[in-house]
């Protein structure tokens, strides 16, 4: 009888396993992402990839010496010589192909009604989508593009050259920028413009503008008619439209990486350099005090930059400034100054009409945005600024002020910084007096070290396309 309840009770646990299978199932939780979700982890992935907390994520503020390294220096001696595209593809773009997708397919999950109009919503992954792309080309050259983010239908793709990637991605930016209809419901979702439709077609074509003006040493004429076309669909136009990613000073989870590198993991990795202070300082320049720390009795010290030397800098060396490391100081995507640089840049080199006249005039209207921008502005001296040596306009050395006064301004958007730099070899830099390479400032980044293992065919056949070798001094198509 015994054995008979034992066998009873083990029937009757095992017929009641069903009820129990899902415990550790949240009864609140989705089955499948809603697009808002993925739109906002997808946004929340820039910062990271971007001005990440890990020195490769810093690395164009190192090779445009905005910054110098106090205890551990490293990357500014150019030792990173391979960087990860991965996440890239498995995280931001990886939801942006997904949002495209759900909202072609009127999928649930899109949802028009809560998460805004499917149109909204695939033009603003759309162009999210082609931002990233161009980030990562500019920075590795040839990558996988047309046959990636396909899943198991493509688990090995070919790299495509980065001159077609750039083509692609003008038409992409200017059909979402054509796709946004701007009485329909925003995207939800978005902490980057908040739903703002009017601003993601901004977004779309200063995106355009800047593509437009990397092919000026390269395919001048391609150049010229899209930075027309971009200029015609309405670009940033004023500060108030400046676009900039938000971190939030009450969220451990979202707060600005360089306030976790000084604040939280008490790293103090990053003084301000003498490359920045020594062009600055002696000008008078007002905005040096907001980007950089304030030591005992008012000075702004730089650290020397590329030295393999440890030194501690707090109380020694200027640290960033506290506009830019606060735990919720933003992050500046676009800005207006840098429209305005690149409409004076325009002028200088025959893109538009009005020659050195219209490039003086924007030159000085975008240091004075820059100046606005950073809260310093004042008429006299700003006056006194611009008969500063070297800030002065004249036509024969306009082109070097108008690259230079926009590194100044582009303080520490380094990756833009290095594009510049490579296309135009302004500012002038000198390489690190240590560098671990004779070649100096790299031009581009080496490809993940896995890809020989995981992708082994492409990965060959774009090392062959730049010549046999996968180094960081091989130039990009654009860059001439």
């Amino acid at each position: 009888m015994k054995r008979i309840l034992t066998i009873v009770a083990t029937a009757a646990v095992l017929a009641s396993c069903n009820k129990f299978q899902d415990i550790n199932v949240s009864p609140i939780a989705l089955s499948a992402p809603t697009t808002r979700g993925l739109l906002t982890n997808s946004m929340q992935s820039l910062p990271g990839l971007m001005l990440g907390d890990n020195a490769a994520s810093r690395l164009g503020s190192m090779y445009v010496q905005y910054l110098s390294e106090g205890p551990y220096p490293g990357p500014s001696l150019y030792n990173d010589r391979n960087t990860s595209f991965s996440t890239w593809y498995t995280g931001p773009l990886y939801n942006l192909v997904k949002i495209i997708e759900l909202n072609t397919t009127n999928s649930a999950y899109a949802d028009p009604a809560a998460n805004g109009s499917s149109s909204n919503q695939i033009a603003v992954a759309r162009i999210l989508k082609a931002y990233y792309f161009l980030q990562m080309t500019d920075r590795w050259g040839d990558i996988p593009y047309s046959q990636a983010l396909q899943g198991s239908t493509a688990f090995a793709p070919a790299y495509d050259k980065q001159q077609d990637i750039y083509t692609a991605l003008f038409k992409e930016l200017k059909e979402a920028n054509d796709q946004i209809k701007v009485a329909e419901k925003g995207v939800v979702g978005d902490i980057i413009l908040n739903g703002d439709m009017a601003a993601w077609k901004r977004f779309a074509n200063t995106t355009r503008m800047i593509m437009a003006l990397r092919l000026s040493q390269v395919d001048a004429a391609k150049g010229k008619t899209e930075y027309a076309a971009a200029l015609a669909d309405g670009v940033i136009t004023s500060n108030a439209q400046n676009v900039n990613y938000k971190f939030i000073s009450g969220d451990p989870n979202n707060y600005n990486p360089w306030y976790n590198n000084y604040s939280i993991s008490l790293r103090n990795d990053y003084a301000i350099s003498t490359t920045m202070t020594n062009y600055m300082a002696p000008k008078n320049d007002p905005r040096l005090k907001v980007y950089a720390e304030s030591l005992a009795g008012g000075v702004i010290r730089g650290l020397q930059y590329g030295r393999n030397a440890a030194v501690n800098i707090p109380a020694a060396y200027s640290r960033i400034g506290d506009a830019f490391r606060g735990a919720g100081s933003s992050l500046n995507i676009y800005s207006y100054s840098q429209v305005l640089f690149m409409q004076a840049e325009a002028a200088k080199i025959g893109y538009v009409t009005g020659g050195d006249a219209d490039a003086e005039a924007k030159y000085i209207a975008a240091i004075q945005a820059s100046w606005q921008e950073q809260g310093v502005y004042d008429a006299t001296a700003f006056a006194t600024y611009l008969t500063q040596t070297d800030v002065a306009y004249t036509p024969a050395t306009g082109y070097k002020q108008i690259m230079t006064e926009k590194w100044v301004a582009g303080y520490l958007k380094g990756w833009e910084a290095w594009n510049d730099w490579r296309r135009t070899d302004y500012p002038t830099l000198v390489a690190a007096v240590d560098a671990v390479d004779a070649r100096g400032i790299p031009l581009r980044q080496g490809y993940p070290t896995n890809e020989a293992t995981l992708n082994g065919a492409n990965y060959q056949a774009a090392v062959a396309a730049m010549g046999g070798s996968d180094h960081n001094y091989v130039k990009l198509w654009w860059d001439k």
